[in-house]
């Protein structure tokens, strides 16, 4: 009896080692690739980065909505929405759009893009900023109380905001183990 208890155990453990990476692509999917691939490629961002955030943000929910009515998987406000597609030329723009899988990365990954560029591609700034709003992080950076060197975080005083960073970072590294080829 001890034996094939052993031997069970041991086939169950081979049969989840093998099925490991098809277990973890279930609970972290890469849902939407071609649209994450197509638009951070034009916005110099990592596929993998961008997955994170939808990941982070809705779960690759494209009708997530957040009390602060942030929507679709990027969790794009209104007010954000508007500015961003101001800012992109998208003239015939309506709210309902973020809810559209293509449109919400496409000004996701434009969003992410300009944040990196304002922080210099450094990009805890950059998710704490599309987190906790740039004007945050702006006063955080001129605030010896939260950054040494002005140049990056030391101390985020938001604690979601702290969180979703950490987050958001460790899901990434998920992101690269799973599908880089």
């Amino acid at each position: 009896m001890k034996f094939l208890r052993r031997l069970l155990i041991l086939i169950l453990t081979i049969i989840l080692l093998i099925n490991i990476t098809t277990i973890a692509k279930y609970i972290f999917p890469m849902k939407y690739r071609d649209y994450i691939d197509m638009y951070a490629n034009e916005h110099k961002l990592d596929p993998y980065f961008v997955a994170a955030v939808i990941k982070t943000e809705s779960n690759f929910k494209k009708d997530a909505a957040s009390k602060k009515n942030a929507q679709g998987l990027m969790q794009i406000t209104p007010e954000t929405g508007e500015w961003v597609a101001e800012k992109m030329g998208m003239k015939d723009f309506n709210i309902d759009d973020l809810k559209d899988p293509e449109t919400n990365i496409k000004m996701g990954c434009w969003y992410l893009n300009n944040l990196k560029e304002e922080f210099d591609g450094n990009m805890d700034l950059v998710l704490a900023a599309y987190n906790g709003g740039r004007g945050n992080v702006q006063k955080w950076l001129k605030d010896s109380e939260h950054s040494k060197d002005g140049e990056s975080l030391h101390y985020i005083p938001f604690k979601e905001t702290d969180k979703y960073v950490k987050k958001v970072k460790a899901i990434y590294n998920i992101y690269r183990f799973l599908y880089r080829s």
